[in-house]
């Protein structure tokens, strides 16, 4: 299997589950390709601990060396590597795509990257409540006022909230204390790992909550999505959108456990 094919296929962003429609368009896609290796591995080298395929290193999407400082990071992408079957199927291999990421991107533009998850304290999920009904707000309340708490105490930054979509603008002091705990993430692979969790829930203050160790991910999901489990106990639960939910779940874990090795 050529390396131009591996990079097309590693390269490309996880596929959601898809309806029939997309099914349909899906099934003119190019077959994964064939597992072309027998055993995937780690060896140590200058450069850290690098994943190998029968001995000899693979490389990222842009042709580096896939090679990180954590041993228990390279452990995990060899495992992902080895659990392929005849064929390499990219969505199986979440913590590869983040390495990739880290290592061909944000480590280039670690500011850049940086900025962009500071800026979500502007307009942090956690800051925008429900005013009714009455349940929701309490379910809003018990899931997010202790992240608040939590940031004030630990980051020095206190929130103002709002009631509905109005933007309310926080205080310079707190946005400036967010960008300072962001910048504090040296790691490309912890700061590829914080970007996932903050794009995913909409808050850089659940995410910044999970790189501290104050919140476990699954917490941190469940509070993200406390307004759809409630729409759920109303109305019912939809198994296309349970679907989707499951394949964002796995990319989140992903993101969570490689802050957890790297950061």
């Amino acid at each position: 299997m050529s390396d131009d094919t591996l990079r097309d296929w590693l390269g490309e962003p996880a596929r959601q589950p898809s309806d029939p429609l997309r099914a349909a368009r899906e099934a003119s896609r190019p077959a994964l390709p064939k597992r072309f290796y027998a055993e995937a591995g780690v060896v140590e080298a200058e450069d850290g601990h690098r994943l190998v395929l029968d001995g000899r290193p693979a490389r990222t999407p842009g042709r580096r060396m896939v090679a990180v400082p954590q041993a228990a990071l390279a452990q995990a992408l060899a495992q992902e590597w080895g659990a392929q079957g005849e064929v390499i199927d990219p969505s199986r291999m979440p913590l590869t795509r983040l390495v990739n990421t880290a290592l061909d991107g944000v480590s280039a533009q670690r500011e850049a990257v940086a900025a962009d998850i500071a800026a979500y304290a502007g307009s942090d999920l956690l800051a925008y409540r429900a005013g009714d009904p009455e349940r929701l707000v309490a379910s809003q309340s018990a899931a997010w006022d202790p992240v608040l708490d939590w940031a004030r105490q630990a980051l020095g930054a206190r929130f103002t909230l709002s009631e509905g979509v109005m933007h309310v603008a926080q205080p310079e002091e707190s946005l400036a204390a967010v960008q300072r705990a962001v910048a504090a993430v040296e790691s490309p692979l912890a700061l590829t790992g914080l970007h996932v969790l903050t794009t995913m829930t909409g808050s850089v203050l659940l995410a910044l909550a999970v790189l501290h160790r104050h919140l476990t991910a699954e917490a941190a999901w469940e509070a993200a999505h406390v307004d759809e489990t409630f729409q759920a106990s109303v109305w019912g639960r939809d198994e296309e959108a349970e679907a989707r939910r499951a394949a964002r779940k796995a990319e989140f874990d992903a993101a969570a456990r490689l802050v957890a090795l790297t950061a």
